[in-house]
């Protein structure tokens, strides 16, 4: 969401980019393939898929995945080859790949087929991304842009002074869980007592503030806020990230690089 640097050295920027790219790869969420012999009967693919809830499977021919059928395309009377749709790199991904790789090349399918040792042996789909590592690699991203607007708001709005941009009722639930953590010995600020849509509702409506992020309007960066804290929500609660928050899973995979060092501000 936010383009200006974080407040970390180059050794711990190095260390977020190996975090959020290399640390979750396709490899921790990817299933294993099934796969038949191209002459198999289709029949029996058929009703082996039935039974397992399966809806593609792969075909192998000489001992290696070279195509894959969904349950749709089997017709009986035939074997599994015959409707095969061959592999093209548009279907492959490596298991090595990133989780940004892997999200913004599920952006035009629903599932890719892995590679390991240089062999089709697994498959990953937009349904993988409910996967503990995947959400765990979204809220850390989350919680970073949040970071980067509390930092934001600090040097150019020094004294408190970003009340002026929030409603008085808002200010006053800050400052009654300022006092609870105040009372639990807890050292924070009015600022850390705030809720990302106040953050982002300072910035929005603070130009200088804003010129420092991606959006041109005000009213751009709080929708893509609204979307942002309904997929933290979801990911809070365990529900379904991908029929609802897609347009957000993407969003942020598109931008990691401003999320983890972007040009200082």
């Amino acid at each position: 969401m936010s383009s200006t640097s974080l407040p970390f050295n180059a050794p711990a920027i190095a260390g977020l980019k190996r975090v959020f790219r290399d640390a979750f790869t396709v490899r921790d969420i990817a299933e294993s393939l099934i796969s038949f012999d191209d002459l198999t009967p289709a029949e029996l693919v058929h009703e082996f898929m039935l039974e397992k809830n399966l809806t593609v499977v792969g075909i192998r021919n000489s001992g290696s995945v070279c195509g894959f059928i969904t349950l749709e395309n089997l017709s009986r009377g035939t074997t599994c080859g015959d409707g095969m749709q061959p592999l093209d790199a548009s279907h492959v991904i490596h298991d090595s790949a990133s989780l940004v790789d892997l999200v913004l090349s599920l952006r035009q399918q629903q599932r890719l087929f892995v590679t390991v040792l240089g062999q089709v042996g697994g498959i990953v789909s937009r349904t993988d991304l409910l996967k503990p590592p995947v959400r765990m690699w979204l809220f850390g991203m989350i919680t970073l842009i949040e970071m980067r607007l509390t930092k934001l708001i600090e040097r150019l709005c020094p004294d408190d002074s970003w009340q002026e941009f929030l409603s008085p009722a808002r200010i006053e639930k800050a400052n009654e869980l300022l006092n609870e953590r105040r009372r639990r010995l807890q050292e924070l600020s009015l600022l850390d007592c705030l809720q990302l849509s106040d953050k982002t509702q300072i910035v929005a409506r603070h130009p200088p503030l804003r010129n420092l992020t991606r959006f041109a309007s005000r009213r751009s960066m709080e929708e893509a806020t609204k979307r942002l804290e309904k997929l933290r929500n979801n990911l809070t609660h365990s529900q379904d990230i991908v029929s609802s928050d897609w347009e957000a899973i993407v969003s942020l995979a598109e931008n990691l690089e401003d999320i983890l060092e972007g040009p200082t501000g």
